[in-house]
């Protein structure tokens, strides 16, 4: 890597929407640690219950394909940065609902993660869609390597400043959580502002609803689905595991903090060296470390196993991500133009096949906590979830390799090689 002078030179280079939306990405960047890891300990520690944490989350996923059918209608009517913003600034109302809650009861959380999942829907259907629009498969690694290298650093600093923010608190922890709330209110402000900075267009006003489609994008849905059963207990397993184990918010933001440093430097390099041939390796290897990290958890199941999963996790999610989001959109610009439909349509449906993923993943989870007990589900959970989703490695070839063949064969411009 060149001194940052000349990165920022090469950041200066691409399009302006693109650096628009990587700058306001950075900002609520700041928050998802928030959502992702502090929220489910808040739940742990609040009700105890790893079965509540998990009701939770399958709030919040429920929410989310919901939202996305919502806000493909009102596309047709409000411009794209409002809806995204709004998106921003209600994952903080949701967390207000929370903290609110004088008691923890299912039925509360179930408001809070449908309010959450409502978030996360605004949030995402169009963050994706502006990802698509304002991106090639030339340039789409940088975007997705710098965006992960952003977010890997502040994963860096905020799970540990957090956590021990939190614990200054003592007996007196919700109160820290109530200020972290306002602050995620003051970054979304401030991502929203960023964002209206950029020339957006909103999705042609075409219809985005189909049950029918090529046989490239249902074996996507395929790969969305192995995806979410991994997303399904993921985004919980951190903070269940260290709450139980460890027992405190500082010790889960330390974990956090290992390893991080190494895991950012490599993935700017990855997004700034790597070709579109190089993304079946990249997703392999994301694979590969999550087996290998869940490993340890389930043989030993004790700090040593927690602290090597979440080295492991630190390293393999990001990988992950860059390749399939990168393989994602490959798919969607070959299938719409074969198709002639909306580009929204595929990232509305891909969101099914998440959700059945999720459902599958989450569902795994209280099958083995109610029929055997929370501390085998806590050990064995993440191992059987990383096996199945080794079977990505073949499917995300077959679309990598279909992509140009089916490009070939309709007549439309062909990707760039990709093995």
């Amino acid at each position: 890597m060149k001194n940052p002078l000349h990165e920022y030179r090469v950041f200066l280079s691409y399009p302006h929407n693109m650096r628009v939306l990587l700058i306001t990405n950075l900002i609520y960047a700041f928050v998802m640690p928030v959502i992702e890891i502090f929220i489910g300990a808040y739940v742990m520690r609040n009700s105890n219950d790893v079965k509540m944490v998990i009701a939770y989350q399958l709030a919040v996923y429920t929410g989310i394909p919901f939202t996305f059918l919502v806000n493909g209608w009102l596309l047709q009517k409000i411009r794209i940065k409002r809806l995204y913003s709004f998106g921003m600034l209600l994952s903080g109302v949701s967390m207000v609902c929370m903290m609110s809650l004088r008691e923890l009861s299912v039925g509360g959380l179930v408001a809070a993660g449908l309010l959450m999942g409502m978030s996360f829907g605004l949030y995402w259907s169009n963050r994706d869609f502006l990802a698509l629009s304002s991106t090639n498969d030339g340039n789409r690694n940088y975007y997705y390597g710098l965006e992960t290298f952003f977010a890997t650093n502040i994963g860096i600093v905020i799970p540990v400043s957090i956590g021990a923010f939190i614990g200054s608190f003592g007996a007196r922890a919700n109160v820290a959580y109530q200020i972290i709330t306002g602050l995620v209110f003051v970054l979304t402000l401030i991502a929203s502002w960023v964002l209206h900075r950029g020339e957006f267009e909103n999705p042609p006003r075409t219809p985005f609803v189909y049950f029918r489609f090529h046989w490239l994008w249902q074996r996507m849905q395929l790969l969305a689905v192995l995806k979410g059963i991994g997303q399904g207990y993921i985004v919980t397993a951190p903070a269940m595991l260290v709450m139980t184990l460890l027992g405190k918010e500082g010790s889960l933001g330390m974990l956090q903090t290992a390893g991080g440093v190494l895991s950012a430097i490599l993935l700017y390099i990855l997004g700034r060296t790597t070709l579109p041939r190089h993304r079946i390796y990249i997703f392999a290897a994301g694979l590969a470390l999550f087996v290998v990290g869940a490993a340890p958890n389930a043989l030993l199941y004790n700090q040593v196993g927690v602290l090597v999963f979440m080295l492991c996790l630190v390293l393999g999610r990001p990988l992950q991500d860059i390749a399939y989001f990168t393989i994602q959109m490959l798919v969607i610009d070959t299938v719409s133009a074969i198709e002639k439909r909306n580009k929204y349509a595929y990232i509305f449906t891909q969101e099914f096949g998440f959700y059945i993923g999720r459902f599958c993943g989450c569902g795994l989870f209280l099958l083995l906590a109610y029929q055997v007990s929370n501390t085998f589900a806590l050990r064995y959970a993440l191992l059987i979830i990383g096996v199945i989703q080794l079977l990505s490695v073949p499917v995300a070839r077959s679309l990598i390799r279909g992509c140009v063949t089916e490009a070939r064969a309709a007549g439309i411009p062909e990707p760039a090689p990709h093995g």
